[in-house]
């Protein structure tokens, strides 16, 4: 049986963890799903996967909204993804460079 791939951690990961598993992994903290300091360094796809249906139902509780969660809940978001925004800009993430003028 083939070795499955393992996730490299949010810590690890390109464009300064900017993606879909960054994104579920710091609303994860956000929820108190995981703690802070864990960043699924060697986890499979199926526990990733379970994480983010655990996320999708702490969201569907709000709408979906952070202006929706209680405001202890949105100080730790805003705290979590900025400094995730500061830390990608840091490492070269650029934000526009993957948009797409329409014309």
């Amino acid at each position: 049986m083939k070795d499955q791939k393992r996730y490299v951690g949010i810590d690890k990961e390109i464009n300064g963890a900017m993606t879909d598993t960054g994104k579920i992994i710091r609303d994860a903290w956000v929820f108190g799903l995981i703690p802070e300091t864990e960043t699924c360094e060697g986890w499979l796809a199926a526990g990733l996967e379970d994480l983010w249906r655990k996320v999708n139902l702490e969201w569907e509780k709000y709408g979906f909204r952070v202006a929706n969660l209680p405001p202890e809940m949105q100080q730790n978001f805003m705290r979590i993804h900025n400094s995730a925004f500061a830390q990608a800009k840091q490492a070269g993430w650029d934000a526009e460079r993957d948009l797409i003028d329409e014309v």
